[in-house]
């Protein structure tokens, strides 16, 4: 019996407004190359899938600054590679010093409250895990997310990030529930999914771009948020 309904934040709840693939067209353009925004949603996922990877590794918060810098040097070969273009460290350079320029706001999905007040309708316990490494109090209660969230927690506070289980292990303890009684959704295949099936909860993909779609996953994979509904 499911009792908990458990999140990942960026790209699941949160996203960028502009949209990250506008931003780094909008960059690609100083250096003569043209591209559609919607060309570089899968670069970008394979990028973050990288960043992500390494992150479990040793958390960006605990790296060094050089660190930090050759991590970020190689995201943005990732992304390039996977767009078409050769990751010269010229390119590459200018396209870290643009990121710098880049200015976001985080905003919520559309689907993102019908959703979580459904879940909070059927008398379910809702919660957040993130690997975030600063306090998510004022964006969350700026979002409205606040109030539909009974459990929030971040890498920052644990000191572990996904898909290392004592994370997930968390977020199951504050809940007061087992681990077999939640639910995971999450953008990221390996950290989100399968780190919470190996911490004992059930992972649900979230692929709102449908870059896993060919890659023969055996766990739920939902493309927009209201499809959870149907399998809680």
């Amino acid at each position: 019996m499911i009792k908990a309904v458990f999140f990942d934040m960026y790209n699941t709840l949160v996203c960028y407004d502009p949209p990250r693939e506008e931003s780094q067209a909008n960059a690609l353009k100083q250096f003569g190359f043209d591209f559609k925004p919607q060309q570089l949603s899968a670069p970008i996922i394979a990028a973050d899938e990288y960043f992500y990877d390494e992150n479990a590794k040793l958390a960006l918060a605990k790296r060094s600054d050089d660190e930090k810098k050759n991590l970020w040097a190689q995201y943005e070969a990732v992304f390039l590679k996977e767009a078409g273009i050769m990751p010269t460290k010229e390119l590459i350079t200018g396209l870290l010093l643009e990121m710098k320029n880049f200015k976001y706001e985080m905003v919520i999905y559309e689907d993102v409250i019908p959703t979580l007040t459904e879940i909070k309708n059927r008398e379910l316990i809702t919660g957040l895990v993130s690997n975030a490494d600063r306090d998510m109090t004022a964006m969350l209660e700026r979002l409205q997310l606040n109030t539909l969230l009974d459990v929030i927690v971040t890498s920052q506070e644990v000191g572990f990030t996904k898909p290392h289980r004592q994370i997930f292990e968390a977020v199951v303890d504050r809940a007061g529930i087992k681990a077999e009684e939640a639910i995971y959704i999450g953008d990221q295949y390996k950290i989100d999914v399968l780190g919470a099936i190996n911490a004992g909860m059930s992972g649900i993909l979230l692929d709102r771009s449908d870059y896993y779609k060919n890659d023969g996953i055996k766990e739920p994979r939902i493309t927009n948020l209201g499809q959870l509904i149907e399998l809680i």
